[in-house]
């Protein structure tokens, strides 16, 4: 005869509920690999980008008239007025001088460490 309850309840929910409880320990020790993973991934990815975003913002917050930047473009020039929070005026040769924004500073130029004039000379 035909039962309803064969509709709702296969034969296979009915062997899984009678199954013991798994062990929490086991089941944890499948994802750690995942864990490791995202950790690894965090400490030599992830966090290291973190801090040269950090450094980055640093830099630019604080560019002056006089710093020699390179802009994200690889031009190269001296820093002739800061106009705003935003914009800067950079010289990039003889009275010619582009506005570009503060974000778009890749960089400052090393400055050159000057030659003692001892070392300059040869005997």
């Amino acid at each position: 005869m035909f039962d309803i309850a064969h509709l709702f309840v296969s034969a296979a929910m009915a062997q899984d509920a009678a199954a013991p409880a798994p062990d929490t320990t086991a089941a944890m020790m499948n994802y750690l690999p995942f864990i490791l993973i995202f950790g690894v991934f965090y400490f030599l990815v992830i966090r290291p980008n973190q801090k040269k975003m950090e450094d980055q913002e640093k830099m630019i917050k604080a560019l002056q008239r006089g710093d020699r930047v390179v802009t994200t473009g690889g031009i190269c020039g001296k820093i002739s007025k800061v106009e705003s929070d935003e914009y800067l005026l950079v010289e990039i040769a003889n009275n010619v001088e582009v506005k570009i924004k503060r974000s778009h500073v890749l960089g400052l130029e090393a400055k050159p460490q000057p030659v003692a004039a001892n070392e300059g000379e040869k005997k």
